[in-house]
C-alpha cells in the first residue's frame, strides 16, 4: 500500500501514525490555523507565534533531503523545503536565513545568478538533515505581515497541504469555537437574513424561532482561539443536523491548493467585498469543487415545508475536541424576504459562460474568455474620454482573469517606456498594472473593475544612503544599508556592484531597505566603487555612485 494511501486511511479515521518534532523549541501559539480564509487561498499551514521577534532557532521536525530552497521578496519569502522518508514534505517560510550549510549554498547560487531571488530544486540525498537539526531562524521575509514561522506539512506525491496538528504537535487549547452571527441563504445561494444568535452557556447558542419555507442554507460568522494566543483562527470541524439527521458537514485535515478558486463561492462573496465580515457558508456552493466537502443527497441545503417545523443544529469543533453548539428551530411559514442591495446596475453586456466575448470601444476593449464567472453576469464596459475605460463588475467572484487593451495614443520614445495601464478604484487610488506592450496595442490583465486609463510615471525612484556617505571609511562596519522606494509603478528591479563585480543586496520590500553584509566578499582594494542601480515598474531608473574605503580583518 503507498504511503499516500496510508495517509488517507489515518486521516479519514482520525489516528495520526505519525509523529514529528515541533520546530521550534517554545511552546506552540497560533497566530493562524489550517485551512483558515486568507483572502483568496485556504491557509496550507500553521503560523507559529516567535514572541514577536525573528532570529528563534528553526530545527527539522524529522530527517530527510533538503529537495528546494527559494529566496523571494514577496510570498513565503525564504523558504526551505524537506522531504522525509515517511512519505510528507515539511515547509518552513518567511526565514530571516537559513543555517550555515544551507546559507552557504544559497549564497553561492545568487552569486552564480547575480541575482538575490533564486529558487534551487535538489535531489534526493544532495543536502540532508537529520531530526531536530538546525536548519534556520525564524523571520519576517516575503508576504509576512508581522515575525512569525509558516510551518506546512504536504503529502510528497501529491503536494497536498495536510493538517500539521495530525502529526502529535502540542497546541494548549480549551477554549471553544465562538458564533458571532447566522445567515439564511435562499436557493440561489442568495443571503436573505441575519439572524442574532444569543449565547445560553458557555458552549450552546441559540435562535429565536425562524420562520422561512423552500431550500435554504445556513451561513455562520465563526472562529476559534487557542490558550496562549489571542488571534480569531479558522474551525476545524462543522456538522449540521436537520432534525437529528446529518446533512453536511467538513472537517480541516487535508486540502488541495486547487480550492483557493472556489473560496468566493464558499463566503458570501457580496458581504465579503462591501462589508469585509468573513461568512463560512454551511453547504456545498454550486459550481465547486471543493476538495473537503464530503458528498450527501442534501449537499447542505434544508427543505423546509409549509405548515411544518424543524429541528436545526449545528455542530463546531476544534482539533483538541471543544465543540460549541447552535441550536434553532423553524417553523415553515411564509415571510416576506428582503435580499440585501448591493450597489450595481444592470450593464449593457450580458456575459454568459459557455463563450468568449470581446467589447471593443473607441480607443479600447475588453476580453472576457469562457468562464470568467461562475455564471451568467451583466457588466458595464463604457468609455470615457480619448483612452478611458470605465469597467463596472457585478459584486461576483471572477473566476478567470479578462484583458483590458487600449489603443495608445501618439507617443515619442520616452512617453512610450514611461506610460503604463493604471486602474483607479473605488477609494481613488492609482494602481500602475503590469502591460504588455505593442505600438498598436497595449493589454493588461485583471479580476478587479475600475477606472482604466494610460498614465506616464516619469519620476525616477529614489535610492538614499542610511549610514554611510561618499568617500568614507566603513572598516568598522558590517553593513552597508540603502533605503529605495518609487511611489508610482513600484520597484521592479534592482542591481549592485563593488569595483564592478556583482554583490549581494538583500531587498526587503516592507522596509524598503537594501543591506549588504561585507562578510560576503573580500576585495584586495582599498577603495570601494559602489555602484547601485534601481528601475522602477516602467522603466525608469536612477544610479547611486559611492566610493567607499574598507581594510579587510578588521572585523
Amino acid at each position: 500500500m503507498s504511503i499516500a494511501v496510508l495517509m488517507a486511511c489515518f486521516l479519514s479515521f482520525g489516528q495520526a501514525d505519525v509523529k514529528l518534532q515541533p520546530p521550534l523549541e517554545i511552546p506552540l501559539a497560533l497566530s493562524g490555523n489550517f485551512a483558515e480564509l486568507r483572502g483568496g487561498h485556504f491557509h496550507a499551514g500553521l503560523d507559529l507565534k516567535t514572541k514577536g521577534r525573528q532570529g528563534l532557532e528553526v530545527k527539522a521536525v524529522a530527517s530527510g533531503s533538503v529537495r528546494r530552497i527559494r529566496v523571494s521578496t514577496s510570498g513565503y519569502g525564504k523558504t526551505l523545503y524537506i522531504e522525509h522518508p515517511n512519505g510528507l514534505t515539511s515547509v518552513y517560510a518567511h526565514l530571516q536565513k537559513f543555517a550555515p550549510k544551507i546559507e552557504q549554498l544559497v549564497k553561492s547560487i545568487q552569486y552564480e545568478k547575480e541575482q538575490f531571488e533564486i529558487q534551487k530544486f535538489l535531489r534526493k540525498g544532495e543536502l540532508t538533515v537529520e531530526s531536530e537539526e538546525l536548519i534556520g531562524y525564524s523571520g519576517n521575509t516575503g508576504g509576512s505581515f508581522g515575525p512569525h514561522l509558516h510551518f506546512e506539512i504536504r503529502d510528497t506525491d501529491s503536494q497536498r497541504p495536510i493538517n500539521p496538528l495530525r502529526m502529535g504537535f502540542d497546541v494548549a487549547d480549551s477554549q471553544r469555537p465562538q458564533l458571532r452571527q447566522l445567515y439564511l441563504f435562499d436557493a440561489q445561494e442568495r443571503n436573505f437574513q441575519s439572524v442574532s444568535l444569543q449565547k445560553i452557556n458557555d458552549s450552546v447558542y441559540q435562535t429565536d424561532l425562524l420562520f422561512t419555507k423552500g431550500k435554504i442554507g445556513l451561513g455562520l460568522s465563526m472562529f476559534d482561539r487557542q490558550d496562549l494566543s489571542y488571534n480569531r483562527n479558522g474551525i476545524y470541524s462543522a456538522e449540521v443536523y436537520l432534525n437529528g439527521r446529518k446533512v453536511f458537514y467538513y472537517t480541516f485535515d487535508q486540502i488541495d491548493f486547487k480550492d483557493a478558486e472556489y473560496i468566493p463561492l464558499f463566503i458570501d462573496y457580496p458581504l465579503s467585498k462591501t462589508q469585509k465580515r468573513k461568512l463560512y457558508k454551511l453547504f456545498r456552493p454550486q459550481f465547486s469543487k471543493l476538495s473537503f466537502l464530503k458528498n450527501s443527497q442534501s449537499n447542505g441545503m434544508l427543505s423546509i415545508e409549509e405548515g411544518k417545523s424543524y429541528q436545526v443544529k449545528v455542530v463546531l469543533s476544534d482539533f483538541n475536541g471543544n465543540r460549541s453548539y447552535l441550536e434553532s428551530y423553524i417553523d415553515g411559514q411564509e415571510r416576506k424576504r428582503v435580499l440585501p442591495t448591493y450597489a450595481f446596475e444592470n450593464g449593457t453586456h450580458t456575459i454568459t459562460t459557455d463563450k468568449d466575448f470581446l467589447v471593443a470601444l473607441d480607443t479600447a476593449e475588453v476580453y472576457f474568455p469562457k468562464e470568467t464567472f461562475f455564471n451568467t453576469q451583466d457588466v458595464i464596459c463604457s468609455g470615457g474620454s480619448s483612452h478611458t475605460l470605465l469597467l463596472d463588475l457585478p459584486i461576483v467572484p471572477v473566476r478567470n482573469a479578462l484583458k483590458v487593451s487600449f489603443t495608445p495614443p501618439p507617443l515619442d520614445s520616452l512617453q512610450f517606456a514611461q506610460s503604463s495601464i493604471v486602474r483607479e478604484d473605488e477609494k481613488g487610488t492609482i494602481h500602475f498594472l503590469p502591460t504588455q506592450k505593442k505600438d498598436s496595442r497595449w493589454t493588461t490583465t485583471v479580476k478587479e473593475g475600475g477606472l482604466f486609463s494610460i498614465m506616464k510615471d516619469s519620476i525616477a525612484p529614489s535610492i538614499k544612503p542610511l549610514n554611510f556617505k561618499n568617500n568614507q571609511w566603513v572598516s568598522r562596519y558590517r553593513y552597508l544599508k540603502v533605503r529605495i522606494d518609487d511611489q508610482e509603478s513600484g520597484i521592479k528591479a534592482y542591481r549592485a556592484t563593488i569595483n564592478g563585480k556583482w554583490v549581494r543586496f538583500e531587498y526587503e520590500p516592507k522596509s524598503k531597505l537594501l543591506t549588504y553584509d561585507f562578510r560576503d566578499q573580500s576585495f584586495e582594494e582599498a577603495a570601494h566603487e559602489l555602484k547601485i542601480e534601481v528601475t522602477d515598474g516602467v522603466g525608469n531608473k536612477s544610479i547611486l555612485e559611492a566610493t567607499l574605503f574598507r581594510r579587510y580583518g578588521l572585523d
